[in-house]
């Protein structure tokens, strides 16, 4: 079993022409690995999930593990809102070997705690393989309340850990003061105050731009160096904030196009940011040494 702890990076998925950039995909993950990157979780959120065809998310899934080689774990993205679906995307994820899998809650159905609680059970049963509850209340309509998370781990020894994206501290105490599960924080900018009360990591959007200071961050706390995690935390606190002021991954991916990294495209319903935005997304990456100032030039 693997350690579910440090930082774990949301990784997006790179686009050329409309179609997957396999080649881009391949020097992100050893990116991430050069730079300390814990874990590689492909086809989530951050990486368009929602808007890759079946074809896609499962060679994304299979192309992640071959290449990360054993090098860091990797738990693929297998969530959906229908249950049947879900199950097959799971099931390809334990064939192509991924180390776990990161299963969203239902969105769009909104699920009452007993159809979220039989949802996981019946997935988590019919696989073998550890599983992360994803509760991400903002994007799917419903929170999964502690005392569902609780049962869940009491009763279904492979749901491990919960990437927690509620903004709840006080969620994330009572998940940690009644069971074992392994707390992961959803929410960048709250990855140190959740380490603080227990939580073990994040699985990180930002850490696609800065990984090396999102490994830093939760190694600091996890080897009890509080001081240099909170220096940290403050240090990239206005960039944890601006990769969010618009949809996710949307000023992320720009962050990455700026810095010569991916091209900049999206899928519909997500398009580019406005000008505002990136030109205050721009100035602070220049600000946080991430650009260079002529860098700025080139871009505008």
């Amino acid at each position: 079993m693997i350690k579910f702890e440090g930082s774990m990076v949301a990784l997006v998925t790179p686009l050329r022409n409309g179609k997957v950039d396999e080649a881009a995909f391949r020097k992100l993950i050893d990116w991430q690995i050069e730079q300390g990157t814990d874990a590689i979780v492909p086809c989530g959120t951050t990486g368009e999930s929602a808007t890759l065809t079946h074809e896609e998310h499962r060679r994304l899934m299979a192309l992640a593990v071959e290449h990360a080689g054993g090098r860091v774990p990797v738990i693929c993205g297998a969530g959906s809102n229908s249950t049947e679906e879900g199950l097959g995307l799971i099931q390809h994820a334990k064939k192509v070997k991924a180390d776990g899998v990161l299963v969203v809650n239902p969105y769009y159905n909104k699920p009452t705690q007993e159809g979220l609680y039989r949802h996981y059970e019946y997935l988590a049963t019919k696989v073998d393989i550890p599983f992360v509850v994803y509760n991400i209340p903002g994007r799917t309509g419903i929170n999964m309340a502690p005392e569902t998370v609780i049962r869940l781990r009491k009763n279904v020894p492979n749901v491990v850990a919960i990437k927690e994206a509620s903004g709840s501290l006080d969620q994330v105490s009572q998940l940690l003061e009644a069971s074992d599960i392994t707390v992961l924080s959803g929410d960048d900018s709250l990855t140190l105050p959740m380490m603080a009360i227990g939580a073990k990591g994040v699985i990180s959007a930002a850490a696609n731009v800065i990984p090396k200071q999102m490994s830093d961050l939760t190694h600091a706390v996890l080897s009890g160096n509080y001081d240099r995690a909170q220096r940290i935390h403050l240090e990239i606190f206005s960039l944890l904030k601006m990769l969010f002021i618009e949809t996710n991954p949307i000023p992320v991916k720009t962050a990455l196009a700026l810095a010569g990294v991916i091209r900049e495209e999206f899928r519909l319903p997500l398009c580019e940011m406005s000008a505002a935005n990136k030109e205050k997304l721009q100035a602070l990456l220049v600000r946080h040494g991430i650009l260079e100032k002529k860098a700025k030039v080139r871009a505008s």
